[in-house]
């Protein structure tokens, strides 16, 4: 088209005598070429594209609550207590009244008191447990401390005989050999029976008893790990113990002075003087035997002194078989008596330990066991005294009653009507008294204009009840998750809960009434804009219909929009014309077809951007963008 009339411009230069007949003939073509010859392109709905201020706007509606109020709630325990008394809705609660704790509801407490007459009997029942336990456990105690006292002091004389018996160097020697030392050291470790009682209450206290009785009961060296020894389990079975021949410890060397060895020098000197006086008879019956036959002595003397000599090798064979008598068998047997005596007695001292701590133990849970009995009807019973208490709601600010709760959003909608005689759950709201003097507005802002909220905006307000008041506010509070109670009901509409304080104090405002809200996001200066419906998008990019000489779809840059209007930051100019609505396919296609020829087919013109009706509570949504 450009072309043709670049080529009849042209022409009237060289020509200029056809220049007005050709310039009206080149006018009508062109105009026939771009409208197509149809008036409806002519008549389409434009805006002027304009420069200056725009206010970014979101308008929301709500409705007036306190921003601070006091919810007296149910407190008594279960989900149905009647409530006997309540002071009227509208109430004026003063000063006084807070001051002298007047009762402003008062609920049911029959089924209290009675079940406080049965708490009471349990509460006696335990006082005399616990009594029992405590005196139950000191005489356990008491009585540990008699039984170990007396275990240790037996070991302690089962090792006074033996040592006494054997000697010092083999007593040790044998208590090395047979291991004794290992039940030695378990039994000196505590050697009274008040260390046995710390060691024990110490053990209780900390829940680890099992370390107390393997205190008590070490018998490997310290590279042994200790085992957790379960104190109501029986007790090992003692190992069997070796063997032993005493018999090399029967001399002087080891025995030392021990009576074992005063009674084997006893025997050894018998022996040596049974063969001291053999070896002076066998003398003697040689010299009288040689008298004899030189018949010096007689026969009678002769035979006298054979029968010596006979006595004296009897007496020697007597002291020899009492000697190894004692050896081989009364030292062996007497040893082993101690010995075993005195093994028995540390592990008795160690057995008696053991008793002890799981007695004691035994003793102390049930001591524990009673506490807690006791700990618990007492908590129940301070429990039934405070739920007593509780059926009384008294005032403890100032302020006007009004029934129920101070927010509507709860989930709870059967909730019977608060009234005397009405039944009420615990944790439901009976009344609530708001601080009149700090209002503030609870709106429900869309998700598509949330990003734009924030703490700090100021706030247009207007209440529905006094229209011509205007309140001016600040946005306080925006909630960081969408309202959950809108899930029920419209699970695809996303809002946020948005508190809006009302600046001032007014008498006139009360809590419920309805109102809307102005949230100025942003103020644009100076700033090219157009209508919301006159921008369309395709592709995810955004255009705009240009009236002119034909209609031109321009793509355009948007920026901040409003509920009426977007800012154009390119691809526009002050003072042009956009259509508000997309043309239609022949006026868009801008040129006319040939005579007989079917106009070809071709995809439709994308919709301009469209606003979304309000809906009832004056919320608006995004236009797509």
């Amino acid at each position: 088209m450009n072309s043709v009339i670049t080529k009849v411009f042209h022409f009237l230069r060289r020509q200029p005598r056809w220049r007005l007949t050709v310039a009206v003939l080149a006018l009508a073509v062109a105009g026939y070429w771009i409208f197509g010859g149809s008036p409806k392109a002519m008549n389409e709905i434009t805006f002027e594209v304009k420069r200056g201020p725009m206010d970014i706007i979101v308008l929301e509606g709500g409705s007036i609550e306190a921003l601070q109020s006091q919810e007296i709630r149910s407190e008594v325990k279960g989900s149905s207590t009647k409530i006997l008394k309540i002071v009227e809705e509208g109430y004026q609660v003063t000063e006084e009244d807070v001051q002298s704790g007047k009762v402003l509801v008062e609920l049911d407490s029959a089924d209290i008191q009675s079940r406080m007459t049965q708490q009471e009997i349990q509460f006696q029942s335990s006082i005399a447990s616990l009594t029992e336990a405590r005196q139950s456990y000191e005489i356990q105690r008491n009585q540990n401390t008699s039984t170990i006292k007396a275990a240790e002091q037996k070991a302690q004389f089962a090792k006074m005989d033996f040592e006494k018996f054997m000697g010092d160097q083999a007593f040790n020697e044998i208590v090395v050999t047979l291991k004794l030392d290992k039940l030695e050291a378990a039994a000196s470790k505590i050697v009274s029976g008040e260390d046995v009682e710390r060691i024990m209450l110490t053990a209780m206290e900390t829940n680890e008893l099992w370390m107390a009785e393997e205190y008590l009961n070490r018998e490997e060296t310290d590279k042994t790990a200790l085992r957790p020894a379960v104190i109501s389990t029986p007790n090992r079975p003692t190992p069997a113990r070796r063997i032993l021949d005493f018999t090399r410890y029967a001399n002087a060397e080891m025995l030392g002075d021990g009576s074992a060895m005063q009674q084997l020098r006893k025997l050894t000197d018998e022996k040596q003087t049974a063969e001291q006086q053999r070896s002076l008879s066998r003398t003697k019956l040689a010299g009288t035997r040689l008298l004899f036959e030189r018949g010096f002595v007689t026969q009678t003397e002769l035979d006298t002194e054979e029968i010596t000599a006979k006595n004296n090798e009897l007496k020697v064979a007597t002291t020899v078989t009492a000697y190894n008598l004692f050896i081989k068998y009364e030292f062996q047997k007497q040893a082993q008596e101690l010995v075993s005596k005195y093994e028995e007695a540390l592990r008795g001292l160690e057995r008696e330990k053991k008793e002890g701590i799981s007695k004691l133990a035994q003793s102390r849970a049930r001591l524990k066991g009673a506490e807690g009995r006791y700990n618990i009807e007492a908590n129940q019973r301070r429990d039934w005294l405070a739920q007593l208490e509780k059926c009384q709601l008294r005032a403890q600010k100032p302020g006007l009653v009004v029934y129920g709760g101070g927010s509507s959003d709860g989930y709870y909608s059967n909730n019977e009507q608060i009234r005397e005689g009405a039944a009420v759950r615990e944790r439901q709201p009976i009344i609530t008294i708001p601080d009149m003097t700090r209002m503030g507005v609870r709106v429900k802002v869309h998700e598509s204009y949330i990003q734009k909220i924030h703490r700090g905006l100021p706030a247009k307000i207007q209440v529905d009840a006094f229209p011509n008041r205007k309140l001016m506010g600040e946005v306080t509070k925006v909630a960081l998750l969408p309202d959950s109670q809108n899930r029920w009901t419209n699970p695809d509409l996303k809002v946020y809960q948005t508190m809006v304080t009302i600046v001032g104090t007014h008498d006139w405002l009360k809590p419920g009434m309805s109102a809307k809200v102005e949230i100025l996001v942003k103020q644009l200066d100076d700033v090219l804009y157009v209508p919301l419906q006159a921008v369309s998008e395709l592709a995810g990019k955004h255009f705009c219909y240009v009236a002119g000489i034909r209609v031109e779809m321009r793509e355009v840059e948007i920026g901040d929009f409003n509920d009426e209007f977007i800012e154009i930051k390119k691809g526009l100019n002050e003072g042009e014309n956009v259509l508000l609505r997309a043309p239609s396919q022949s006026s868009a296609q801008g040129k006319s077809k040939k005579k007989n020829e079917r106009p070809a087919e071709s995809d439709p013109l994308p919709a301009p951007v469209q606003e979304d009706t309000p809906d009832s509570a004056g919320k608006s949504t995004k236009p797509a963008a």
